[in-house]
Parts: structure tokens; C-alpha cells; sequence
């Protein structure tokens, strides 16, 4: 059959790539190969130097993410808060939000808005958005969903380092003799770093520890799995330190020459009574000996952590008391040794680098600082003093801002703040009060559907950006497939904010662009990123500190032993124990503690949506020993009405043994588009830890019921749900 020849033939457009898994912190890198805008394979690169390859359930399922149902293609705008969404040009998108960003200002003052952004942006996005709102707008209310999980890590580095940013990288994992994983079921959260470290286990005579108030798959592969009570871990880690200084297994010559404030720490361990410790952590006290001669005997600890230590009122202060141990022994500043955050974000270390935090301008430098002020408003070219001297609201006081009537507008980008914050019922209010909510995003969520604008938002590989994984690798991803309908890059759309409003400076090309001028700001920063170019980029990531164009980039920093503090010397701190800010009670005689799980990443807006992975996450779900399903009249399977101070959430009961008696777990990824009325965060407590301002997620006082004995329904349930889950589920 002859082909028509008045129909042009356009060959097929094959394109393929090496980019950055955009989930976890981890970094993993995947070769994907594009046709006609289509993933047509994703592959391990075998040449990362992160994951060898290896690709968890939800990485190695990226291909459909392209295309999944809820994709926001348009602008969106409504009349009022009760008027439906109709979708509009760019044009009358940016023109209307911007004219009523502007009132707000004038009105108001630079004070009344806020930007809350996402560790899942590129770098580059991040940065204008950042310039935008504390160079130009004047308002430092500006943070992240990163300070929801990992600000109290990078406040104990800070403090006791000098400097954010972990001193470890990866590599580390093959030269360490003893991992002591506190906080995190690495085997759900991050299984391509988890998997390393088991193999080399097996390799090794190496050891692993584990601690954790549940028995998860991770605590399953220890060698020891130390049960603690939810809120002990800093008598934990004062206790072990009790017990090396008094077995002689610290380095003195170390804490002599490049240390300070060990008086003070020692003095608090000395006074440590040991039988109160045990039972404040509610375990022996000779698992703890254990632990603490397993660290003595050991030549490498590499200590790795994550959401179960920093989400806390006493989070800065588990972090800070596990440094202490790493200080004490000398397990720092050498390879297979030291304190490894492991974020949950793909580019969370990126935010906190370009500055993308209520208290941070980029570089690492400080708001309240007058002299990082002064050298940003210079390389912003904005006149002297334009930056506000005062550290801006962090995410939690944002809302409670909102609330108030402080903030009047706010614009949330890449972030379903309404399913993802703690004590969900005091954001819904809050966001209710708004003036103006802007919401940018490539998939509805249960936060666009409040928004009175929606500006559609290019994903992954629909556009090129820049991330820093957990270990300060930075890599390039390439844009592979173009975004679908009006979607555009998220330093575009900031960009044209900026214009709308009538700034200058924003006149960006593309993100490389971008990158160049954000790369100045690092420049001569511990975070310095100024020898990382464009072309050395599209060649394979690089660590920084990398000054120079001819510099390798830094695997390991401290390598030297001297610290980012001004005298080079890392800093003990004396933290005492303090319980969560709620504890069960009478009234509510369960605690609460949240996570994730391995199908699952964040708020299910994504891996909802992929057929396999939902497969494994059909609902919501509390677990309980079976001592308390007997003590509470519920049995496997039933439907409960779960119940805290601050709202309520149905799920469904799980019963196993490897909670402890008292103790309930929750994933917290189901929100009202997926169960409603199903919500964790319904529950969990906003005491936030007065360093880093962290929100305590991981304890909080329940109750629950069967919800044939349950006086009312929950009160809330979310309009305008979208009904796909069932049809992927069944698919």
C-alpha cells in the first residue's frame, strides 16, 4: 500500500539521558530513554556512584509518572473561594495573581505574604523563587517542606560542625566497620543505600544497629535492634557516652586538640543516673553496655539518620547527642566514620544551600547576619538594607500566621501542605482565611484545589535543573520530554511573577543561566559550588565543596580534622533529656508515632497513581500490639476512629507484636483524595523544637475506638475528591 504523499512523515524522536531519580535523597541515577515524548525505559546507570545501578520498587516504576491521571496541563483560576476552578491563559494568570499579590504588599506590607516551597524543586527554581520573595519583595517568610524533616539535623551540624552539610558521603558505607541506623527503616525510606549497606555487611565482619520503636524490616537485618520508647533517644545517647568515657573508650587526644565544651558534657554524664536511663528508654541497661562496647571495639561508626531523630521538640538535641558520640570516640573527619543525615527529598541538601529556609540566604549564610545581608543585597544588586534583618516565619508559623490574619497571601509550590503538615486541622483553617493562595504544581493535590490561582508546573525530566543528593553529589538532570499542554519550569513561572510585579534581575534565559549566578553566591561558602560550571555538570555530578574549575570536588569534609567553626574545633553540647511535648494520658492512653512506606513517597501524588505500587497501599491503616487491639475492644481488619487533642482519622487496625505495648504506628501518606477522612496529620502535634523549629511528628497521645461505639463521624471531609484510585487499584 503506497503512502499518501500529501502527509508529511515525521520520524519518530527518540532521546536518552542519564538523570536523577526524583524521590528520595539518595540520588540514585537512572538512564531513561524517551520516544515521541513517551518513557520508554528507565535503567539503573551502572556508572553512579550513588546507587551501582540499583533501583528501588517506585524508582525503577518512573516511566508512567509522565502521564498519570489528576496532570495539571493549564492555569486555573476562580472568582471566589467557593467558585470553581476554570482554567485561563498564562496572560490572565499572571496578570490577575500578580495585580493581587501587589495590593496585598501595598496594603500590607512585605510582611503579609509568604512562599512555601519544597525540597523536590531544582536548585535553580528554588533560587529565583528564594530572590524573588527576600531580595525583591522584602519578605523573609520563606520556607520549605524540608523544614519538616531535616532542620534539626542541619541545626546540630551548624552548631557543633560550623557548618551544615554532612561531613560523610556513600563510599564511607564500604570502609565502616559498625552503622548504627537510628530513626529510619532504611530498608522502606532509602533501599538502595540500605542494600549497600547490607552487602558489605556480608562481606565484613562489619555490624549494624538499629534503633527503633518498631521491629521493621530495616531493625530485622540488625545485629542489634534496640526497641526504645518513642522521645528517648538523647538519655539513650547519653547513656552510651556514660559508659565509653567510663570504660576508657574515648579518644583523648582527639577531644584535647579539636574539640570544645567537653567539660560540660562530661559533667552531665557523670551525673547520669543509669537506672533511671534504662527506664526512661525502656530498655536494659545491658543492651545499652552492649551498644556502647560494640562502638568502643569498632575502628569506622558511620551513624545514619533520619525523620525518626529530627522530627521532635527535642530533635536539634538527639542530633547534637549523637555527634557527641562521634566526637567522643574520634569517629569523624575519616573515612567510614561520622554523622550521616539522609534527607527525604531529592534536593533538600539543595534548599538549605541556596538558602531556600525562613532563617537562610543562599551560600549558607545567615538572615540575622548584617554582613551576609549586606555581601547578598550586593550580589542581588538591591539597595542596602532591602533584606529584612529578621529571621521570616518557618513552615509551621506560616499557617498559624494565616490563621491569625499576620500573613494575608501565600503561594505553595511543589508542596500538599494540606495532607503533609502536622495537626492538619489548624492548616485547613488557616489556609481558609487566606486573601490569595497560590498553589504551582504538575498534579492536583488536595492543596490546589484550595488555590485561587494554579499554576501548571513541569516535572522530572520534562525540563533541565540541578539537585543535591544526601551526601552534597550535585547533579545535572537533561531535559527529556517536553511538558504537556502550558506546563512550564518553576523558575520560569517565578520569573514571570517577578516581571508581572515589576522587578528586574529575572530576565533568565534558561537554568543555566540560572545556575551561573547562583554558583557566584556559593562562592568561597562552606557549601562553595563555584568551581561546578554548566560543562562540568553535563559531564557527571560533583561534591562540593568543588572551588574551582579544576577542582575534584569532596567525597569527605574534615578530613584534616579541623572544623567549619572559627577556631577549626568541633563543639560538644551538654543536652539533657527532655519527654515530647504530648504524652499519653488517661484521656489519650496511646502514643502515636508516623512514617512511610516502601510503595509509597510523600503524599501518594504520584506513586498513588502507578498501578503497582498502589497495589500495596489500598488504605489507610493504624498498627497496634494486641495487647492494646484487646484492651480497646479491636481486632484485625476493624475500622476505628483514631482520636488526639487536635482532630480525628478513621483507618483501619493492623495488630502485630513489633510495636511495643502502649506504642500505635501510621504511615501518613493518604490524604482526602485518596481516603478521606483518612488523614494521619489530622492527629500528629505542631510543637515545633525551638532551634530548628521543627514540627514533632513522631509522638503524639491517641485514642481509638471502634467506629460502631464512635459518637460522630469525623467532621471534615474534602470537597471535589477525584475518583481514579479504585480504577489504578484494579487496573
Amino acid at each position: 500500500m503506497l503512502q499518501d504523499s500529501s502527509i508529511d512523515l515525521v520520524p519518530p524522536v527518540t532521546l536518552r539521558g542519564q538523570v536523577m531519580c526524583p524521590y528520595c535523597g539518595v540520588g540514585c541515577h537512572v538512564n531513561v530513554t524517551t520516544q515521541d515524548n513517551t518513557v520508554t525505559e528507565v535503567i539503573g546507570s551502572k556508572s553512579s556512584p550513588t546507587s551501582h545501578g540499583m533501583l528501588c520498587p517506585k524508582g525503577a516504576l518512573l516511566a508512567p509518572i509522565l502521564s498519570l491521571p489528576g496532570r495539571i496541563v493549564t492555569p486555573l483560576r476562580r472568582d471566589s473561594w467557593r467558585s470553581p476552578q476554570t482554567p485561563t491563559t498564562w496572560d490572565v494568570a499572571l496578570s490577575e495573581a500578580s495585580t493581587r499579590l501587589r495590593y496585598i504588599i501595598d496594603k500590607h506590607g512585605p510582611d503579609a505574604v509568604a512562599l512555601y516551597g519544597s525540597g523536590q524543586l531544582d536548585t535553580e527554581s528554588w533560587y529565583v523563587g528564594n530572590k524573588l520573595f527576600k531580595g525583591f519583595i522584602g519578605s523573609n517568610h520563606v520556607d520549605s517542606n524540608s523544614r519538616l524533616c531535616m532542620t534539626s539535623p542541619a541545626a546540630a551540624y551548624r552548631i557543633m560542625l560550623g557548618s551544615d552539610g554532612p561531613p560523610t558521603c556513600f563510599d564511607d558505607i564500604e570502609h565502616a566497620d559498625l552503622f548504627l541506623i537510628a530513626g529510619s527503616n532504611m530498608n522502606d525510606t532509602h533501599p538502595v543505600t540500605f542494600q549497600r549497606i547490607k552487602a558489605h555487611c556480608r562481606k565484613t565482619k562489619a555490624k549494624m544497629i538499629v534503633l527503633d520503636p518498631r521491629q521493621t524490616h530495616t531493625a530485622k537485618a540488625a545485629d542489634i535492634h534496640v526497641q526504645l520508647q518513642p522521645g528517648s533517644d538523647v538519655m539513650f545517647f547519653n547513656a552510651l557516652g556514660k559508659i565509653i568515657l567510663e570504660r576508657n573508650g574515648a579518644d583523648g587526644n582527639f577531644i584535647v586538640y579539636h574539640t570544645n565544651g567537653f567539660a560540660e558534657y562530661e559533667a552531665l554524664l557523670r551525673g547520669l543516673n543509669m537506672n533511671e536511663a534504662a527506664a526512661v528508654c525502656g530498655v536494659p541497661l545491658e543492651q545499652i553496655a552492649w551498644v556502647a562496647d560494640e562502638i568502643i571495639a569498632s575502628k569506622g561508626l558511620l551513624s545514619l539518620y533520619c525523620m525518626g531523630m529530627a522530627q521532635a521538640v527535642t530533635g536539634t538535641a538527639k542530633c547534637q547527642t549523637l555527634t557527641n558520640l562521634h566526637l567522643l570516640t574520634g569517629h569523624i573527619g575519616k573515612p567510614g566514620a561520622g554523622p550521616f543525615s539522609m534527607t527525604g527529598q531529592p534536593n533538600a541538601m539543595g534548599g538549605r544551600e541556596l538558602g531556600g529556609l525562613a532563617h537562610l540566604l543562599p551560600g549558607y549564610r545567615l538572615i540575622e547576619n548584617a554582613q551576609h545581608r549586606a555581601e547578598v543585597e550586593r550580589l542581588w544588586g538591591v539597595p542596602a538594607g532591602r533584606i529584612h534583618p529578621n529571621t521570616g516565619l518557618t513552615a509551621v508559623e506560616i499557617f498559624q500566621g494565616l490563621e491569625s490574619g499576620r500573613i494575608k497571601a501565600i503561594w505553595i509550590v511543589c508542596n500538599n501542605a494540606l495532607v503533609s503538615l502536622p495537626n492538619l486541622d489548624q492548616a485547613r483553617r488557616a489556609i481558609s482565611k487566606a486573601e490569595l493562595v497560590i498553589a504551582q504544581d504538575c498534579f492536583e493535590t488536595e492543596t490546589t484545589h484550595h488555590a485561587d490561582y494554579v499554576f501548571p508546573a513541569a516535572q522530572w525530566i520534562e525540563h533541565a535543573g540541578t539537585m543535591t543528593n544526601s551526601e552534597r553529589r550535585v547533579s545535572r538532570n537533561v531535559q527529556l520530554a517536553q511538558p504537556p499542554g502550558d506546563a512550564k519550569p518553576d523558575w520560569w513561572i517565578f520569573a514571570q511573577m517577578a516581571r508581572h510585579l515589576g522587578y528586574t534581575g529575572f530576565d533568565f534565559a534558561d537554568n543555566e543561566h540560572i545556575w551561573d549566578e547562583y554558583r557566584l553566591m556559593t562562592q568561597g561558602r562552606p557549601c562553595d559550588q563555584f568551581g561546578m560550571t554548566n560543562e562540568r555538570l553535563k559531564q557527571g555530578p560533583l561534591q562540593w565543596p568543588c572551588p574551582s574549575a579544576d577542582h575534584l570536588g569532596t567525597p569527605r569534609r574534615y578530613l584534616g580534622q579541623t572544623f567549619a567553626t572559627p577556631d577549626g574545633k568541633a563543639v560538644f553540647v551538654a543536652a539533657h533529656h527532655r519527654p515530647p511535648a504530648e504524652v499519653a494520658n488517661a484521656e489519650f492512653p496511646l502514643t502515636l508515632t508516623t512514617g512511610r512506606l516502601a510503595s509509597q513517597w510523600h503524599t501518594m501524588s504520584r506513586t498513588g497513581k502507578v498501578a503497582k505500587l498502589a497495589s500495596q497501599a489500598i488504605e489507610a491503616f493504624i498498627e497496634l500490639h494486641p495487647d492494646d487491639g484487646a484492651k480497646f475492644g479491636v481486632g484485625e481488619g476493624d475500622k476505628v476512629l483514631v482520636q488526639s487533642a487536635r482532630g480525628e482519622t478513621k483507618a483501619a487496625v493492623r495488630l502485630t507484636p513489633k510495636l511495643l505495648p502502649g506504642v500505635a504506628f501510621m504511615p501518613f501518606h493518604w490524604g482526602g483524595m485518596f481516603a478521606p477522612g483518612g488523614e494521619a496529620n489530622n492527629l500528629t502535634n505542631n510543637a515545633l523544637d525551638p532551634i530548628s523549629k521543627e514540627p514533632e511528628y513522631k509522638a503524639c497521645a491517641i485514642r481509638v475506638m471502634p467506629i460502631r461505639a464512635a459518637a460522630r463521624e469525623p467532621e471534615w471531609v474534602r470537597p471535589g475528591v477525584t475518583e481514579y484510585f479504585d480504577e489504578v487499584v484494579s487496573a
